[in-house]
């Protein structure tokens, strides 16, 4: 082992890292919940709560450090059920409270950056990197076709209640507001005193939800990101990246910013293993999402049309809004009527608010007013612009009207392009079942709600337009058959294929072995009819999915991101052949164990071809509100993901990753070959599932009501393919090993052996850059002690010894690679953090252990009912706190 810095000195230096604004934000609500603790539990309680604090840092940074977290264990040990309770709520709140000061730390940071020079990871930077590779017209040319679609999903991985998070919400504001350095002193103590009654309704509200969330809540919760952030935040970054481009002329020339985000949803729509997600519940969600993009589109496009207050000498109408406005007339003479009287010889904010009229006609579906689809609006709001341009007028022509312009751009009357999912064995024995009716389809399968699911999309589509819900996935698709079986569906439901819904289906390809299949079952795939029919009809456009949790699952990390580069290479290889315009769909969590980690350099690390100005990815739990819970965030993150998505097809790029690929394929197959044998030795072991549920939280965390979607897909776990991915990921987090994400790198390394050409790779090898870099992460919020302690709740030795020999030579390995004395050494900001909130996290760990233990006791003494279930509270109360503190669930 290489000698490193001891925690004590990493702890120190990342407190000493710690910019002075942000301690002191840090400081201040920490007192501030002091303040609410003693006020609620007594000087006793917040007495534990320090005490536990200090002996949880002392096992840290003392050399006795085994003594102080035994003493922690003692100390919560002593605590009755309700006092733990009240410790683990203490320590939860603490790290709402850290997580919004980072946050907000972010945006002020931000801020801090913003100059008039673009930033290389910008999407203006990468601009200008492609346009000096290529040619100022090619660069443009690309620009105007980049697409980013993230696509919001309902995977359970969103900790806390929405209660909860109102309350950080409401905090995160004043925190922002006490930052206003024009705020005297009664501002101050007013900030203050509203500080200290959010924290207390944050510490007086459960912090479990009682009952899970139904399909139609979780549509509720996504709108609630597009409200507070998407709508506005779009435009915004359009219109950041335009006036670069445009320099001096902005405001003036027509925009050159191309509306490049669509974003996408499987929330009321993905019913692969979910019981819930009815045909009913997609209507549902299809209606939710229009209500909302309706209301605020008709809001906006009013708020718009009442600044538009130009007189009609200083600024004639063109002979098309003229047009427009006769159209209106005859459309509703009382509503114009209305609109000229409250706007006399004012044409063009005439024509604004009868638009805003028809929008509102739209949403309560008053067939005389009403819009047909969002392409009629955008007809209107043209001729709006075209006119104030002729009058001279473009400064108004392209400020908030053109803003207005690309929201109806990018939402449409939709808002989200809602996508269906479902598993093929379940289309399979539905079409068996229609062959017989009389054969017993497995009790998870529903041959009648199937059906209606085509139904459900025919009346999406006539409703809200055919983009509102036209891609079907199709879950471990493994031949062609899987494929036509659905388009063989919906002529069922639907009577003939002329009546059934246009259909775009996409094959997810998730286990290693479907991975390794996948050029030949889309090579089948172009022989289906229908596949060839919207090919011609789309311009040759195809998406595949690639579902990197299952993967990971099947035959560890390591191997699963080889298999998936290695078949991004041969699909956009393929791709190519055929002509194809290809989108490739990525899976991935917000959890490292399931493919996450910073999008725009992943997206820098694909193979060549396989991106070409298209990205589109699941964004799920956690992670929606972390990249688009707050506006500044939200826009940095969309521009890094396009800026990457840019220069992933950058000559430069593509040369890279191609050389490095070809120059390293000898390292990657001896990996490869090393870290699944060393998988394989753990998962496929005697007994392993069984003791998985043991030394982890995963029966537990399945009794979390997280989300609406069952964690497992049988009734209980007997071996891993029982079990979904994300609480797989969700329970080694839990139990702060975190296995997942790096066993049997540390295997590969050591048999690459070669330390030079290691950090060669880590160089130049932009895909194995990222593996390190992730893994890392993942060390870094690992703790051996903890984990050992896990480990020992089973009675298997060998499997526990084995889990923590290949912690340690990863981490060696790693570290020799990054030059790092200890993870994250070179990564200060994110360090830090870590390394601060670690200690905290080792509280709850300690919690959690309590309660795990009790309920692994088969002879204690006996329990009631409701000590019982006081025990298994504390220990999902436990669960979301550690979730807080460690910032990562599934």
């Amino acid at each position: 082992m290489m000698q490193t810095s001891s925690p004590d000195e990493a702890r120190s230096n990342a407190r000493l890292d710690m910019p002075d604004d942000l301690r002191a934000d840090v400081r201040t609500l920490g007192a501030l919940l002091g303040r609410v603790l003693r006020e609620d539990g007594g000087d006793e309680l917040f007495a534990d709560v320090e005490r536990l604090r200090e002996l949880a840092i002392g096992a840290v940074e003392d050399t006795d450090g085994d003594g102080r977290l035994a003493e922690a264990q003692a100390l919560i040990d002593s605590f009755s059920v309700e006092r733990a309770d009240q410790v683990a709520r203490a320590f939860t709140c603490y790290f709402h409270l850290v997580n919004l000061a980072e946050e907000y730390h972010r945006v002020r940071a931000l801020r801090a950056r913003e100059d008039a020079t673009p930033r290389a990871d910008a999407l203006a930077g990468a601009y200008e990197q492609l346009a000096a590779e290529t040619s100022e017209e090619e660069a443009a040319r690309r620009l105007r076709d980049i697409e980013f679609h993230p696509v919001l999903t309902a995977h359970p991985t969103e900790a806390r209640r929405r209660a909860v998070s109102g309350s950080i919400r409401r905090i995160s504001e004043l925190v922002a507001e006490a930052d206003d350095p024009r705020l005297g002193a009664n501002g101050r103590l007013r900030i203050e005193r509203r500080l200290l009654a959010e924290i207390d309704t944050m510490w007086r509200t459960a912090h479990l939800r009682e009952t899970k969330p139904s399909p139609v809540d979780e549509v509720f919760t996504a709108m609630s990101v597009f409200e507070a952030t998407l709508f506005e935040v779009l435009p915004q970054v359009y219109r950041q990246t335009d006036d670069w481009l445009l320099g001096e002329e902005r405001g003036l020339a027509a925009p050159r910013a191309t509306p490049f985000v669509r974003l996408g949803s499987w929330i009321g729509a993905d019913r692969d293993g979910n019981p819930n997600v009815t045909a009913k519940v997609t209507r549902q969600a299809a209606a939710i999402a229009a209500e909302h993009v309706l209301t605020a589109l008709e809001r906006e496009t009013t708020r718009v049309g009442l600044a538009m207050t130009l007189d009609e000498k200083t600024t004639p109408p063109s002979a098309d809004l003229v047009a427009l406005w006769g159209t209106q007339r005859q459309l509703s003479e009382e509503v114009t009527a209305q609109v000229a009287a409250r706007s006399p010889r004012e044409p063009h904010r005439q024509v604004m608010l009868v638009a805003a009229a028809r929008l509102a006609a739209t949403r309560e579906r008053d067939a005389d007013l009403a819009y047909a689809g969002a392409e009629e609006l955008l007809s209107d709001l043209r001729v709006v612009q075209d006119s104030l341009r002729q009058a001279g007028a473009l400064r108004k022509a392209h400020g908030d009207l053109q803003n207005l312009i690309w929201q109806v751009e990018s939402f449409g009357f939709h808002l989200t392009e809602l996508e269906v999912r479902q598993h093929s064995k379940v289309h399979a024995q539905t079409l068996a079942w229609i062959a017989d009716p009389e054969s017993m389809p497995d009790p998870s399968v529903a041959p009648e709600e199937v059906l209606e699911t085509f139904r459900s999309i025919a009346a999406i589509q006539r409703r809200h337009g055919v983009d509102a819900c036209r891609r079907y996935t199709v879950s471990f698709t493994r031949s062609s058959e899987d494929l036509i079986a659905v388009y063989r569906l919906a002529e069922h439901a639907l009577g003939s294929a002329e009546a059934a819904p246009v259909l775009d289906v996409v094959p997810l390809f998730e286990t290693f072995d479907d991975l390794q299949n996948a050029p030949r079952i889309l090579e089948e795939m172009l022989e289906v009819p229908q596949v060839q029919e919207r090919l011609e009809k789309t311009g040759r456009r195809m998406e595949v999915m690639l579902g990197y949790s299952d993967s990971a699952k099947d035959v560890g990390p390591v191997s699963a991101t080889l298999a998936i580069y290695t078949a991004q290479e041969e699909i956009a290889a393929w791709a190519q052949r055929h002509d194809i315009r290809l989108t490739l769909f990525h899976g991935k969590g917000g959890a490292l164990g399931r493919g996450g980690g910073p999008a725009n350099r992943a997206i820098l690390a694909q193979p060549p071809h396989s991106v070409d100005g298209r990205f589109k990815l699941t964004e799920q739990g956690e992670v929606i509100t972390a990249r688009y819970g707050d506006r500044a965030i939200a826009a940095r993150h969309i521009d890094q993901v396009a800026a990457a998505t840019l220069l992933a097809s950058a000559p430069s790029t593509e040369k890279r990753n191609a050389e490095a690929a070809e120059r390293f394929a000898d390292l990657a197959g001896t990996m490869d070959g090393r870290s699944r044998e060393r998988f394989f030795e753990l998962i496929h072991a005697e007994g392993f599932a069984p003791w998985f549920a043991q030394v982890t939280p995963q029966e537990e965390v399945g009794l979390l009501p997280l989300g609406s979607r069952p964690a497992r897909r049988g009734l209980s776990v007997e071996s891993l393919e029982d079990l979904r991915a994300i609480p797989w990921v969700f329970a080694w987090t839990q139990a702060r090993i975190n296995l997942t994400g790096w066993f049997g790198l540390g295997t590969a390394l050591a048999a690459v052996g070669d330390i030079e050409q290691l950090r060669t790779a880590y160089r130049e090898w932009p895909l194995f850059n990222t593996l390190i870099d992730n893994v890392e992460m993942s060390l870094a919020k690992t703790d051996r002690r903890i984990a050992r302690q896990y480990l020992e709740l089973g009675d298997r030795e060998d499997l526990a010894e084995l889990v923590l020999e290949e912690l340690d030579l990863t981490t060696e390995w790693v570290l020799r690679i990054t030059g790092h004395d200890y993870p994250l050494e070179g990564r200060r900001v994110l360090g830090r953090a870590v390394q601060l909130r670690n200690p905290y996290v080792d509280a709850l760990s300690l919690i959690q252990l309590r309660a795990l233990r009790a309920l692994r006791t088969q002879n204690g003494e006996a329990r009631s009912e409701e000590e019982q279930a006081e025990i298994k509270r504390l220990l999902l109360l436990s669960v979301n706190g550690i979730a807080a503190g460690l910032q990562n669930t599934g």
